[in-house]
C-alpha cells in the first residue's frame, strides 16, 4: 500500500514510560491533522493497556513512590497561544487537579515520600512589544525571546500547589534528583550565560539550606542519580577532551570527593543519538543505579542499547538489541522500554532478562497495510582506510532507481535504526534513500566524532563515497540522484553542491550557509562555532568565510530547494534568506520555502499540517527535477 504525505496521521507515539509503587505510565499521541495538533493521554499497563487521563493535552505523567497518585504535564485550561504548562495530580482513577503553572518545564521528580515534587522550570515574562536585551542568549530555539528568562529549582507541595523557589540569581537550572531519603536535591546548573556549556552538579539540604558543589565545569550534564544508599551519585557528561565532539560519560562522585569517570575506557558514548521523526513527549530518565553499578543508554554505530558500568569501570551490554531503546526504566530486574527499528515505530515492551514482551500495539493495524521494507546496512571502507556505516531503504521493483542522499544533523547524532517516517514516504514514491554516518557521526569512537576545524573536509570525502559505493552496490540510477539534509546535514548539502554538480536537485533543511553570521545570530552560535569551525568573526575570520557555502554560491549549478522556519533560533531564518539569494542573483533554479511559527523543530514535532505540507514540498521539487 502506497504511503502518502497525510499517512503522517496515522502513527501512534507511545513515549515516556514510568514506574512507582507497582504502576506502569506511558504517554500515547495521535498526530491529529483534523485539528492541526498533538493529542496525547496517559495509559497503563495491568494485565492489558488502557487509558487512565484520556487527554488530549495529558503528557508525561509519572506514578508517585507508592502508586496511589498521578503527576503529570498537561495544557488544560491553557489557549492556544498562550505560553506554559500546567503541573497536575490525580488520585489513582481520579480527575487532575491543578497544582501550578510555569511557564516551561524542564524536568520533575516525585520525592521519595510523595508528598512533594521538584521541578526546573522557566521564570520570566518575555516582552510582547518591544525588546530591552541586555544578555545573552537573545532566543532560545523552540521557546522564543529569552534575554530576561532563567531557568529555576521548585518544590511544590503535592496536596496545597504551595510552591518554593529553591535557586537564586540569573542562572540556569537544568536537571534535578532527590536523595533516597528525601532530604537533600542535586541539581545541574549553568551560572554563565556566555558559557552555557560549564554545568555544576550541586547538592541542596532541604532543611539546613546548605548548598555544596560535588562536581564543577562539566557539559551535558543531562542526568543525575543518588547512590541507593545517599551517600554518592551518578551523572553524565565530559570535561570537553575533544570540545563538544567528546563522549559524554558516566562519572561518580561522593561528598567531599572529586568525580570518577566509569565509562571513560568505553569505546562509544552516553546517551541517545539516532535520528527519528516519530518521537512523542518524555521526561524519561536515562541513568539508574542498580546495586552496585549504574545502569546507562549508549549509541553503537545506527543502535542505542541499555548497558552496566560497574564501580571499577567494567561496562557490560544489559540490553543491547539491533534497534533503538529509546526510552528505559528498571523495574525489579526486569527493564521497561520503549523500542523502534527502521521500519517500525515505537511501543512499548518488557524485558524480564532473557525474553522481550511486547506490551502495546498501536502501530500494527498501519504496518499491515504499509508493508515498509527494512534498509539494508552496509560498511564501506573510505580512502583513508576507517569504515563508514552506512543504509540504503530501496523502494519496490528491479531499478535503478532515482535516489536521495539524505544527511544528518548534529553533526554529532547518527542515522540507523531510528524509524523514519519520511524516508518510507520516500520509498513509495518510488525513490531509495541512501544514509550513513560519516566522520563527526555519534556512534563511533571519539576520534570518528571530531571534526573539529575540518568541517567539510574529511565527512565530505566520506559522503562522497558513500554515494560511489551506493551506485556501485545497489540498484541506483547515477543520473537520478539527488541530495538532502537539515541543520548540519543542510549545510553540508550546500557544501556539496557548491563543489560537485553530480545531483539533479538539492534539499536544504533549516541548514547553515555563513558562519559568520551563525556566530552572532543564533542561540549556541558564539560558542559552538568557535568550538567546533575554530573561528569567531575577530580570530580566523578567513576560516570562517572558507567553511561558508555561500562564499562559493556562484559555482552552484543545481536546482535548490531551500525550507527554513521563521523562528529557527538554531540556524536562523537570515541562513536561507541568504543562501536562496544569493542563488538566485546566479541564475541558480531555487525556491524558498518558510513555515511561520515553526522552530528548528519543523521535521520533527512541527505543527502537523505543516510537516505535511514540508513532505508535499519535498516530492514536489524531486519529482519535477530528479
Amino acid at each position: 500500500m502506497a504511503i502518502g504525505p497525510e499517512d503522517l496521521g496515522k502513527l501512534v507515539l507511545v513515549s515516556g514510560p514510568e514506574t512507582g509503587g507497582g504502576r506502569i505510565l506511558f504517554t500515547v499521541t495521535r498526530i491529529s491533522l483534523e485539528n492541526d495538533r498533538y493529542e496525547s493521554s496517559v495509559w497503563t499497563c495491568d494485565g492489558g493497556c488502557r487509558a487512565v487521563l484520556p487527554g488530549p493535552f495529558d503528557v508525561s505523567a509519572k506514578p508517585s513512590p507508592d502508586g496511589s497518585r498521578i503527576a503529570l504535564l498537561s495544557r488544560r485550561g491553557f489557549g492556544e497561544k498562550e505560553k506554559g504548562v500546567g503541573l497536575w495530580v490525580a488520585e489513582w482513577g481520579g480527575e487532575p487537579r491543578l497544582l501550578a503553572k510555569f511557564l516551561g518545564v524542564l524536568d520533575y521528580a516525585w520525592a521519595p515520600s510523595g508528598e512533594a515534587l521538584a521541578v526546573v522550570a522557566y521564570e520570566g515574562s518575555p516582552e510582547a512589544d518591544v525588546k530591552h536585551a541586555e544578555r545573552l542568549p537573545l532566543w532560545i530555539n523552540d521557546f522564543g525571546f529569552a534575554y530576561n528568562v532563567s531557568s529555576h529549582l521548585y518544590l511544590v507541595d503535592a496536596y496545597s500547589g504551595v510552591v518554593e523557589k529553591l535557586t537564586e540569581g540569573d542562572v540556569r537550572v537544568l536537571k534535578a534528583a532527590f536523595s533516597p531519603d528525601g532530604r537533600r536535591v542535586a541539581y545541574a546548573v549553568a551560572r554563565d550565560w556566555l558559557r552555557p556549556y560549564l554545568q555544576d552538579v550541586v547538592v541542596l539540604d532541604l532543611k539546613s539550606g546548605e548548598r555544596a558543589t560535588w562536581a564543577s565545569g562539566y557539559t551535558s550534564v543531562t542526568e543525575i542519580a543518588w547512590h541507593p544508599n545517599g551517600r554518592g551519585l551518578a551523572f553524565t557528561g565530559h570535561l570537553r577532551p575533544r570540545g563538544f565532539s567528546s563522549h559524554s560519560r558516566v562519572w561518580v562522585v561522593e561528598e567531599g570527593g572529586e568525580p570518577r569517570c566509569l565509562t571513560c575506557s568505553f569505546k562509544y558514548g552516553v546517551g541517545n543519538g539516532v535520528n527519528s521523526d516519530a518521537r512523542g513527549p518524555s521526561y524519561t530518565r536515562s541513568l539508574y543505579w542498580d546495586g552496585g553499578s549504574v545502569l546507562f543508554q549508549a549509541t553503537v554505530g545506527g543502535s542505542v542499547g541499555v548497558y552496566r558500568a560497574s564501580l571499577s569501570g567494567e561496562v557490560e551490554a544489559v540490553l543491547a538489541p539491533r534497534g533503538v531503546v529509546d526510552e528505559f526504566v528498571p523495574v525489579g530486574r526486569d527493564i521497561l522500554y520503549t523500542y523502534m527499528e527502521a521500519d517500525k515505530p515505537k511501543e512499548l515492551y518488557l524485558w524480564d532478562g532473557s525474553e522481550a514482551k511486547k506490551l502495546t500495539r498501536f502501530n500494527d493495524f498501519v504496518l499491515e497495510r504499509w508493508r515498509l521494507k527494512r534498509p539494508q546496512r552496509f560498511v564501506m571502507k573510505a580512502s583513508d582506510g576507517a569504515e563508514v556505516e552506512g543504509w540504503v531503504l530501496l523502494p519496490e521493483g528491479a531499478g535503478p532507481h532515482k535516489w536521495v542522499l539524505y544527511i544528518h544533523g548534529g553533526p554529532k547524532t547518527a542515522y540507523g535504526e531510528g524509524f523514519m517516517f519520511e524516508f518510507h514516504l520516500l520509498a513509495s514514491r518510488g525513490y531509495a534513500v541512501v544514509f550513513s554516518n560519516p566522520r563527526g557521526s555519534d556512534g563511533y569512537d571519539e576520534e570518528f566524532a571530531d571534526i573539529r576545524c575540518r568541517y567539510g573536509e574529511r565527512d565530505f570525502q566520506d559522503l562522497m563515497e558513500v554515494a560511489d559505493y551506493a551506485v556501485r552496490n545497489f540498484p541506483l540510477d547515477p543520473q537520478k540522484a539527488a541530495v538532502a539534509g537539515g541543520s548540519y546535514g543542510g549545510f553540508m548539502t550546500n557544501w556539496i553542491i557548491t563543489r560537485v554538480d553530480k545531483f539533479k536537485a538539492a534539499v536544504t533543511q533549516r541548514s547553515i550557509c555563513d558562519w559568520v553570521s551563525m556566530y552572532g545570530t543564533t542561540d549556541i552560535g558564539w560558542y559552538f562555532v568557535e568550538d567546533q569551525l575554530c573561528c569567531t568573526p575577530w580570530r580566523d575570520r578567513e576560516r570562517c568565510i572558507e567553511k561558508s557555502p555561500l562564499y562559493y554560491a556562484d559555482r552552484v549549478k543545481t536546482p535548490t530547494l531551500i525550507i527554513h522556519s521563521m523562528e529557527d533560533y538554531r540556524t536562523w531564518l537570515d541562513q536561507g534568506v541568504l543562501f536562496f539569494t544569493a542563488l538566485r542573483l546566479h541564475g541558480v533554479e531555487a525556491r524558498l520555502t518558510i513555515f511561520p511559527e515553526e522552530s528548528h523543530e519543523l521535521t520533527r514535532k512541527g505543527k502537523p499540517r505543516h510537516r505535511v505540507e514540508n513532505f508535499k514540498e519535498i516530492l514536489s521539487w524531486l519529482d519535477k527535477h530528479v
